[in-house]
């Protein structure tokens, strides 16, 4: 009962006296009008982010779910966002050429993936780390037979293009930065400031060559023709990745990869892209080209390691801290890469 009733003293003609509620009830109220608040707070979250994806239902995939999955046929998005490179597959936050080649082929193997959209936003990065992501598509392609489209971002530029030139179709946004064909070697040398400090490295070596790019002396004549050797082969490498990707001649290719950048517009014009587009337009072309047609189911590829890692490495980066991707590729490389990021 909601009520006590207490009997009144003598002389008072056996008349009630009603107390209110017990505090005990008053405080169960108070908590489940407090519950009820934040369930409809989370009912109208729930109901904003669904309105606002309302027209997209096939994003959601639920193949996690014992006995809820319906196995549907769908594209698999793969993202590879930031420069490449290999990374300590040991390490929980590795977001490196290894884990980006395993989620390709794990996608591939999926019996309802009808084809694969690489969702790239990339200036590139080393060049055994690119050509590990390339290596692993074309085995899928060839293991599977399924179709592979690449969708740039804001840029998808040198090892980011290298990428995408493994894929059956290139879609771009009008104003992504592409192209930057080619290959870079960045050696830095203190020589100068430790013969101004009266500081030198004494070095003990096998061979006149063993300390090729060490920062404490200048590089000789001899090096700098070794190294362009080395940037010579890896840039044929490239050229003929794309020549292959992109059904075009040596010769032709060479011509656009001079390390000049293009917009998504331009690259099109040049036939290095095959569309211009957003998300969805891939997305659409993925469907079709895997026989599922447009506005197809996606599952996507996200691990929450992953992504907790990325977003503290964003953080660390902006306020003037040492990113994890800096401290684990530190050191002179050869790259296909663009430095305008």
């Amino acid at each position: 009962m909601d009520e006590q009733n207490i009997q009144a003293p003598a002389g008072t003609a056996g008349t009630e006296v009603k107390t209110g509620p017990s505090r005990t009830r008053l405080w169960l109220k108070l908590i489940a009008a407090l519950y009820a608040v934040s369930l409809a707070a989370s009912f109208a979250v729930i109901a904003k982010v669904d309105g606002a994806k309302r027209a997209r239902p096939k994003d959601i995939d639920l193949s996690g779910f014992a006995g809820l999955s319906a196995k549907k046929d769908a594209v698999a998005v793969i993202p590879i966002f930031g420069a490449i490179y290999q990374t300590d597959s040991s390490r929980v936050w590795e977001r490196g050429s290894q884990q980006i080649a395993r989620r390709i082929k794990a996608s591939a193997a999926k019996k309802e993936v009808k084809a694969i959209l690489l969702d790239i936003n990339s200036p590139g990065g080393s060049v055994g780390a690119v050509q590990e992501i390339y290596s692993a598509i074309l085995r899928a392609k060839a293991g599977t037979k399924k179709p592979f489209v690449a969708r740039f971002g804001d840029v998808s530029a040198s090892g980011g293009y290298y990428v995408a030139s493994a894929c059956d179709a290139i879609v771009a946004e009008p104003g992504t930065i592409t192209g930057s064909i080619g290959v870079i070697f960045s050696a830095s040398s203190f020589a100068g400031l430790m013969n101004k400090i009266g500081m030198r490295s004494e070095v003990i070596k096998s061979g006149k060559f063993k300390d090729i790019g060490s920062p404490t002396r200048d590089m000789t004549p001899e090096e700098r023709k070794l190294l362009q050797g080395l940037i010579d082969d890896s840039y044929e490498q490239f050229v003929a990745a794309v020549s292959g990707g992109r059904k075009m001649p040596v010769e032709q290719v060479k011509v656009l990869a001079d390390g000049r950048i293009y917009t998504g517009r331009q690259a099109l014009d040049v036939k290095l892209v095959d569309k211009l587009g957003d998300l969805q337009d891939a997305l659409d072309m993925a469907g079709e080209m895997g026989k599922i047609g447009k506005n197809p189911r996606v599952l996507r590829d996200v691990d929450p390691i992953d992504q907790f890692f990325s977003i503290l490495d964003s953080k660390l980066s902006f306020f003037g801290g040492a990113s994890v991707e800096k401290a684990l590729n530190a050191g002179p490389r050869l790259e296909y890469r663009w430095y305008g990021l």
